[in-house]
Formats: C-alpha cells, structure tokens, sequence
C-alpha cells in the first residue's frame, strides 16, 4: 500500500477530528469520561450555586440521585422528597436533586431561579445542583455514567426518574419517574441500603 495514501488518510481523519462540532467534541468527551469512570465518586459537581462538589464527599452514605424540574406534573414530588430525606438524613440518606431542561422544556429558569423556588415552594432541605442535561448530545458525564456505565441501562425517560446509590458507590435501583418517594417500594429500598454497613 502506498505510504503516502496512508498518511493523507491518516491526516484527513485527523482533521475531521479536530474539527467535529463543539457539540459532537463535548459528546466524545463526556462519553470518554464516563467510559473512564469506576465510580459514582469520580464525578465532581457544580451545585446550585456554582460551587464545585466533589460526590466523593457522600461516600458512607445511601444517595437517591433525582433529576428534577420546576413545571412538570411530577413536580409536587419535591414534598414527598423532603418528607423522605427528613426521616432519614440522621441515618446516613442524601438526596442529590439535578435540575434538567430535557423534558417538555419544564425547567427553562436559572439556577438562582430554581433554587428561589425549590426554597419557596417547597422548603427543600436536601442538596440542589446546577442544571445539567441528562439525555441527548450534550448529556451530562454523570448521566452518561448512569444510563450507560451502571447496572441499569437506557435513557432517563421524563423529570423525576430516580437512581438509589449505596453506602459503597454503587447503583443498586432505578426508579421511574412516576413513582412517588414515598413509595413502599423506595422505602423499602432505602431502608435496605442504609441497614447495609
């Protein structure tokens, strides 16, 4: 094979990769990213406020990982949310909540504008992020990591879908996202998970 028609193909397929479009780089980047990923705890956060998170600070600790939004019909799922991290916060039970855009444009404000209602309507006590996307060409690594690298694959299909991680970084459960948290069958699970030393 001609040494020259290797290196021409070499440089032209260089070249479409350096040149993809931002969003195709970001798509490769954050699925090189949760490829890499072993762990819940390798993923660092902006919260609501801007400020970097490290979710390794949760280890120990059972998480039910939520994304959330302020104009959706499962929204009053904030209240069931609330209720159940205050019965269990003192076991060692977090609930990380990851506003999202991606269904039904039902989170469309700032972060400042989540966290003003998230505070005012439903006295949310429990950690907000800052909104991320979840599904699509610009899913979030962390989502990328869940929907494809955890023991629960497929796409997050509306707000409020719900993942159960243990005290050990693992996924254990996937919730749709019209179950409500109080019910039985999260209950259970959460109390199964914060049992488990």
């Amino acid at each position: 094979m001609n040494i020259s028609f290797v290196t021409a193909s070499l440089l032209t397929l260089m070249g479409g990769l350096l040149w993809a479009s931002p969003t195709v780089q970001a798509e490769q980047e954050g699925r090189l990213m949760a490829a890499k990923t072993t762990s819940f705890y390798d993923f660092t956060m902006d919260d609501i406020d801007g400020k970097p998170v490290n979710l390794s600070q949760y280890k120990g600790k059972a998480l039910l990982v939520v994304n959330t939004a302020s104009f959706c019909g499962n929204t009053p799922q904030y209240t069931d949310l609330e209720a159940l991290y205050e019965q269990y916060r003192d076991k060692g039970f977090e609930i990380l909540a990851f506003p999202a855009n991606n269904f039904g444009q039902q989170e469309p404000g700032t972060n400042a504008e989540i966290k003003g209602f998230c505070l005012t309507k439903y006295s949310v006590s429990f950690p907000l992020f800052s909104k991320i996307s979840v599904k699509g060409s610009d899913k979030h690594p962390l989502y990328q990591y869940l929907t494809e690298n955890s023991p629960f694959p497929g796409e997050v299909e509306w707000n409020f879908q719900k993942y159960l991680v243990d005290r050990s970084g693992n996924i254990v459960a996937r919730f749709p996202h019209r179950m409500k948290p109080s019910s039985p069958e999260i209950v259970k699970e959460v109390e199964r998970v914060l049992a488990a030393k």
